[in-house]
Parts: structure tokens; C-alpha cells; sequence
């Protein structure tokens, strides 16, 4: 038997250029030499599969009037929001008729010839409008979370995007503006954001990033901080295995301690019962103050 061809491409393509062009033949499109990420869009099968790539797998599908937005935006941009099998965001005037497609999530809104910027085959939303569909539709804690992501890695700032959101009344504005009144990009990861949310949503006032002092004069910054109580809360990514940053963390909770600081630490598991997380840190200030 002939061996396959190999694939002369390079990066995503549709599979009925690559046959036109003689690249390929409609039998190898099914075979191992190449994946399918959506109808008629392939990529060779020894490329690296990145959430940016299937971003772009995505353009070579989009009609003129989409708008590549949100996580996918971000990801393009280079703030690392999105999975390689997470569907691709897309927004499309209300009038569009495109869709559904299997791998995208597509949203008819009202879209504004300035939203967006050519990219690839197709359109890159803005910053602000990649940042306010980021925002619009998600629950609070997950969109801040997100927004302070984009702020913190400089792609967009929270005066860039309150003034895009000045007098629009578009579906989800009032989730938006609330996520903008609580954003703050001195959180360094999402959960951590999620986290401070989910607290301040609860009448609390934690202090991001807050540098401690410690004996020995070495300063400590702790995720959370309620500083008159002395109360750290510490949200442990699974980064935490690693055996240099476990005898750093060791070192931190010992030197806090030292210091007279309380640590609550609040993993991922324990993020999915947000309520449960809120009751002890309330029940630590409260055994703080007595």
C-alpha cells in the first residue's frame, strides 16, 4: 500500500482548499493526518492544538458580520481565559441568521461598526467590547474574575471600559456595571478575584494583595487581608504542589503566624460552596473581635 501524502499546511485550514489544491484527497481529510476542530476545518494532526489556534480555526467559518469577543478575544490578545475545547464566543447583529454551529457559542446583539478590528479571516472585537461581553452575561464573581485578568495584563483599562459602557442599556449593562464597581486588578488569578467577591458580596471589605510585615523585618503579601483582625485568606491553586513553592508557602504561613496573622486557606474544591467559605471567614473575624 502507498504511504499517505504528508499535509503541506500549516496552521487551520479548509479541507476543501487543501483538496482543490491537491494537498490532500477527501479520504485523508477522515484519516489520522489530520484532526477536524469544525465542519470542513482541519489542522494537521502533528500541530499543537491552543485555545488561540482553534480561535482562528473559527474565523474560516465566520460570515462578515461576526465579531471573534469575550474569553476567545482575550485569548487572542494574549491573557490566558480560554481551554483549546472551550467553543469559541461570537457575536453577530440581531438580524444575523448565523448559526448554530458546533463549537461556537453565538450571541445576536447589537453590534457597532467600531466594536471590532480585522483579524485573521475575519474580526477581532475591541478591547472594551471584548471586555463587556466578558462581563455581561456571566455571574458576578466569574466575571470579575475575568474582567481583572484583562486590566491587570494591560490589553484594556476600567476607565477604557466604563466609558464604553456610558449609555448603553444593552441586555446584561446592569451586570457589567456591577462587575465594574467591584473589579480590582490587584488579584492575581480569577479564583482569587472569585473569591474577594464573594466576600465583599457578603457585606465584608478584604484588602487584596496586602504586604505584611513579619518578624525580621521580611515583608509577606497575602491574597486577602482583613488587617485589623490580623486575618490572611489564602487561595491555594494546584501550583501549590510544587516542592519549591510548598517550603515557600511553609515558610509564608509560619512567618505570618510569628507575625500574630491568622491564614484561612480556601482551595478549589471548597470554592464550589462559596456560602460554606463566606461562614468561616465571617466566624474568624468574629473569634478576632471578641
Amino acid at each position: 500500500m502507498r504511504p499517505p501524502r504528508p499535509v503541506h499546511v500549516s496552521g487551520p485550514f479548509l479541507g476543501t482548499d487543501a483538496v482543490v489544491a491537491g494537498v490532500l484527497t477527501r479520504a485523508q481529510l477522515r484519516g489520522p493526518l489530520v484532526r477536524r476542530l469544525y465542519r470542513g476545518v482541519y489542522l494537521h494532526a502533528a500541530e499543537p492544538l491552543t485555545a488561540e489556534v482553534r480561535v482562528r480555526a473559527a474565523t474560516l467559518l465566520l460570515p462578515g458580520s461576526a465579531i471573534i469577543t469575550g474569553r476567545s478575544a482575550a485569548v487572542v490578545r494574549g491573557v490566558s481565559l480560554g481551554w483549546p475545547d472551550d467553543p469559541v464566543e461570537v457575536v453577530v447583529p440581531e438580524d444575523d441568521h448565523f448559526g448554530p454551529v458546533r463549537g461556537l457559542h453565538v450571541v445576536r446583539t447589537v453590534v457597532h461598526p467600531t466594536d471590532s478590528e480585522p483579524w485573521e479571516h475575519g474580526h477581532l472585537a475591541t478591547p472594551e467590547r471584548a471586555a463587556f461581553d466578558l462581563v455581561r452575561w456571566r455571574p458576578l464573581p466569574e466575571a470579575v474574575g475575568d474582567l481583572d485578568s484583562v486590566v491587570r495584563a494591560g490589553t484594556v483599562t476600567l476607565d477604557g471600559v466604563q466609558r464604553y459602557l456610558r449609555g448603553r442599556h444593552d441586555h446584561g449593562i446592569v451586570n457589567a456595571r456591577a462587575a465594574l464597581e467591584l473589579a480590582d486588578p490587584r488579584a492575581e488569578s480569577p479564583p482569587e478575584s472569585a473569591l474577594r467577591v464573594y466576600l465583599v458580596l457578603a457585606g465584608l471589605d478584604p484588602v487584596p494583595q496586602h504586604e505584611v510585615v513579619v518578624p525580621g523585618g521580611r515583608t509577606v503579601r497575602v491574597d486577602l487581608a482583613f488587617p485589623g483582625r490580623r486575618l490572611a485568606v489564602e487561595y491555594d491553586g494546584g501550583w501549590h504542589v510544587l516542592r519549591e513553592q510548598l517550603e515557600r508557602d511553609r515558610w509564608r504561613m509560619a512567618a505570618l503566624r510569628a507575625a500574630g496573622w491568622t491564614i484561612v486557606h480556601v482551595t478549589a474544591q471548597m470554592m464550589r460552596r462559596p456560602a460554606a467559605v463566606v461562614r468561616q471567614v465571617q466566624a474568624e473575624l468574629a473569634t478576632g473581635a471578641a
